[in-house]
């Protein structure tokens, strides 16, 4: 059967998304989807899922939500605070919910963009073959209170709770960089400027991308202008004053700003999810070391799901203790 989730309340910036819709550059549409890919790969790990589900993925807050059908949710990508009818809920884990229970997620701990996914997936209707906000393009747009989304069936809700450690990508750090066709247009002092600097992410900042700030000069290319060319996620595009924007999953297809590299693909979460405030610093690998760095996208839920764990709860924290059949396989003792 399936289910719907009550938005009681929500967010300024709680969107549906799944992986977006690659392969329409041509249209003049960019892939779009979760800002933080990588989270909705766990999630499909954490409930026992071989293809990435809709969830619901909320910028810095979340907000009040409730079932109709038993499930199972994932909580994955920037950690928020989150309870279950009041009591707190681990996040990086799955968890089973009963229709209503209302499901508070607060505001962020670290980093930025936190994911809510049913195991049934969001299965609002399709556009283009997906079900994510494009709000650049306005394909949808953020949730708010009062909405109803459709979800598929939990077809195994009994299945027990499960845990996900992750590396911690939600404080910014060192980030890996390519060289890409325009970084010639940067002089080499220029670019050994950029390398040596500490940047901090910007207040300012969308799904579209993220402005970095620092202290000094300003790094020019050696040319002001420039026929617009394509342009993908990752790519650090130079404005015309010199300051540096890494872009998202919403940027635009084409642009004229020179850009100095790209972000390999294994470390966009950590620029997406770097708070405003955040300390942020690249260093150039080649191509060929970005090529042994680089992992398809469809083996990460069965490389992650190596990691999973079973969350152990406490019989103090088991509600429905009485439920469970605590004794199996007893004998008298005198059986052959």
């Amino acid at each position: 059967m399936n289910g719907r989730i009550n938005i009681l309340s929500a967010g300024p910036g709680i969107t549906v998304q799944d992986l977006g819709r690659p392969g329409r550059l041509a249209t003049g549409l960019s892939r779009g989807g979760a800002a933080d890919r990588l989270a909705l790969h766990e999630a499909a790990a954490l409930l026992g899922e071989a293809r990435i589900l809709a969830g619901i993925e909320m910028a810095g807050m979340g907000g009040n939500f409730s079932f109709s059908i038993p499930t199972r949710i994932a909580l994955t990508g920037a950690p928020m605070h989150a309870s279950l009818d009041g009591k707190p809920l681990l996040w990086q884990a799955s968890h089973h919910i009963e229709p209503g229970q209302v499901l508070n997620i607060g505001g962020a701990k670290a980093g930025v963009f936190g994911y809510l996914t049913p195991a049934g997936g969001v299965q609002n209707p399709t556009i283009l073959g997906s079900h994510a906000a494009h709000l650049a393009v306005g394909i949808g747009a953020p949730l708010a209170a009062g909405e109803i989304l459709a979800t598929g069936a939990d077809k195994t809700p009994e299945r027990p709770a499960n845990i996900l450690q992750v590396r911690n990508r939600f404080s910014g750090g060192q980030i890996r960089m390519m060289p890409g066709p325009q970084t010639d247009l940067f002089s080499s002092d220029t670019l050994a400027a950029f390398l040596g600097t500490v940047f901090t992410r910007s207040p300012t900042g969308n799904r579209q991308g993220v402005r970095l700030d620092h202290d000094g000069a300003p790094f020019a290319a050696k040319l002001s202008g420039q026929a617009s060319d394509l342009i993908t996620p990752g790519d650090i595009q130079m404005t015309g004053d010199g300051v540096p924007y890494v872009l998202l999953s919403e940027c635009q297809t084409t642009g004229g700003y020179p850009r100095i590299g790209t972000v390999l693909e294994a470390d966009q979460p950590l620029i997406a999810q770097a708070p405003p405030g955040a300390n942020v610093s690249f260093t150039m690998v080649t191509l060929e070391e970005a090529d042994a760095i680089y992992r398809p996208e469809t083996s990460q839920i069965a490389t992650i799901r190596k990691s999973v764990q079973p969350l152990v709860r406490t019989p103090h924290d088991i509600q429905d203790l009485l439920s469970y059949q605590l004794i199996s396989g007893v004998v008298v003792g005198d059986e052959d």
